[in-house]
């Protein structure tokens, strides 16, 4: 059997995902993580690669390496519906270039005459102007005899409801307002390939957009059809301009006026778009001389526009198949530090508050541990090395307590940290693989904070440094003379994180080459979706 998934299908999906974020009952991150995906000091951990940021690997959709996504995942941001919108193909007006129509009947079988697509959507029949407003074309000037239409010369500037040519050279463009992107949109989600489109359309009570919304409703205004396409011009019709035909159908109340010159039809004009219409043929008994050969017939297409009319559903007329996601780390948290790289970067869907059952909801959240070491602490660990603590305390005597380093600040003396499996499987094939002292060392340990404990140390670097056992809470005041937020709360200097480990649906995760994080720089993230 033959079948298919329809773009409207594609268009649910993408309506679906922004709507379930928009849904207060979900919380939905952008995250960052894998501070060190590839080999450091001759270490290869598990999900990792010697040359990652050469040929960096794409990720694997199986349940143990998502697992391993959240494992290692650092810190996140939650996405609102101010950080997510639908967004369609960029296509801008450029002077001298060709656009197509737009046509419900563009396919595999009726390809689109300029860019030859077999779908609407991939047809270049809408522009972005220079004043980033959007607009569609109904009318390029072509026919059958000559399909790829005219040149456009004229920039359409207008904001008008109805179709209407752009200015005075002729060119036989006629174009249909849609909308305006927002300047906010323009700043935080531009891009040379996509266009941005207006969040909730068919409920927004923004002036313009609920304009031109209803004007595309022909169950009110009767002005569904905008255009009728001259496949063939015919012969033997009487002359005459602006003679009334009806459009029927499946409709009702479209009528349009026809001009013939030398008994071939030369000019169609829609006077009234009717409702209702899935389908149209021009009725021009009252044009017939009812002198002409089978061939002579004129085959004039009445171009059906999606839903009510133009303007009326944007996601179906433009095909908005595709989501933006943006997302911005910078220093203003301590959730985000500047020390650290990433090579992650993904969306987490409901994450739980750590210790519970519930879904996490604050605006930002720390995924890692953290130590708070005493202020005498004068040592600086690596990026991504491992650090170890000798434990003190029973039942865990003599046993090691291991992790990765994500982030070290020198002011507050806070180290936050990591565990993925490879710190506990094989050391030397770092998988399955049995190995001697497996029953400690494939056991995860805490670090301690007692009296008398062990400093912890560097594996790689010649770091070392005993925890702050009197620091409980969320503030500290190195200097004395300004007071820092940690962004997670201390007992005893140490800290869970702010969700539960590996909790949460990824949706998306991206592999990239390792990028370092510094005070100079703030990284914006925008993910596109595809649907």
């Amino acid at each position: 059997m033959s079948a298919i998934i329809t773009d409207q299908f594609r268009i649910l999906n993408a309506n679906n995902f922004v709507e379930s974020v928009e849904n207060t009952n979900n919380s939905y991150y952008v995250f960052l993580g894998l501070p060190n995906p590839g080999q450091i000091n001759d270490f290869v951990g598990y999900g990792r690669s010697s040359n990652w940021n050469s040929v960096t690997p794409a990720p694997t959709d199986s349940f143990s390496y998502r697992a391993h996504t959240g494992d290692t995942s650092m810190f996140g941001k939650k996405v609102s519906s101010a950080n997510i919108r639908r967004i369609i193909r960029r296509v801008d007006w450029v002077a001298g270039n060709r656009y197509e129509i737009y046509r419900d009947d563009y396919s595999i079988d009726n390809p689109s005459p300029l860019t030859r697509a077999n779908r609407l959507y991939d047809a270049n029949y809408y522009v972005l102007n220079s004043d980033f407003k959007v607009y569609i074309c109904i009318d390029n000037g072509s026919t059958g005899d000559t399909p790829l239409g005219n040149v456009s010369q004229d920039e359409p500037t207008f904001t008008d409801l109805e179709p209407s040519k752009a200015g005075n050279s002729g060119d036989g463009y006629v174009w249909k307002y849609l909308f305006t992107v927002s300047p906010s949109d323009i700043i935080k989600f531009d891009s040379t390939e996509f266009i941005t489109v207006p969040n909730n359309w068919n409920s927004s009570q923004d002036t313009q957009i609920r304009t031109v919304r209803e004007n595309g409703d022909s169950d009110v205004n009767l002005n569904q059809i905008k255009h009728v396409y001259i496949d063939k011009a015919g012969d033997g019709y009487s002359d005459g301009k602006n003679q009334e035909v009806d459009i029927v159908g499946d409709g009702t109340g479209a009528k349009a006026r026809v001009d013939v010159e030398n008994n071939k039809i030369t000019k169609v004009t829609v006077t009234s778009g009717g409702s209702g219409y899935s389908y149209g043929i021009v009725d021009l008994g009252n044009l017939n001389t009812g002198v002409r050969t089978s061939t002579d017939f004129a085959k004039l297409i009445p171009i059906i526009p999606p839903s009510k009319g133009h303007g009326h559903d944007l996601y179906t007329e433009l095909g908005t198949d595709r989501v933006i996601v943006y997302a911005r780390f910078d220093d203003s948290t301590k959730d985000f530090p500047i020390d650290t790289k990433f090579a992650q970067v993904g969306i987490v869907k409901n994450p739980t508050k750590v210790g519970t059952a519930a879904t996490y909801i604050d605006n930002t959240f720390s995924s890692l541990q953290a130590i708070k070491f005493n202020d005498g602490t004068v040592d600086t660990p690596e990026i991504g090395e491992e650090i170890q603590q000798v434990l003190t305390v029973a039942p865990n005597i003599g046993k090691v307590a291991t992790a990765y380093v994500a982030s070290f600040d020198p002011e507050t003396k806070v180290l936050k940290y990591f565990r993925d499996r490879s710190l506990f499987f094989n050391t030397t094939t770092y998988d399955h693989t049995d190995y001697i002292g497996i029953s400690t060392a494939a056991r995860i340990f805490e670090f301690e904070a007692q009296v008398g404990s062990n400093n912890i140390k560097g594996k790689s670097s010649s770091f070392s440094g005993s925890v702050d056992l009197n620091f409980s809470g969320i503030t500290t005041n190195p200097q004395g003379n300004k007071l820092i937020n940690l962004g997670v709360n201390f007992t005893g200097g140490l800290s869970n994180s702010e969700i539960n480990k590996g909790s949460g649906e990824i949706v998306y995760l991206d592999n990239r080459p390792l990028i370092v994080r510094n005070s100079r720089q703030k990284e914006d993230i925008k993910i596109i979706l595809e649907f």
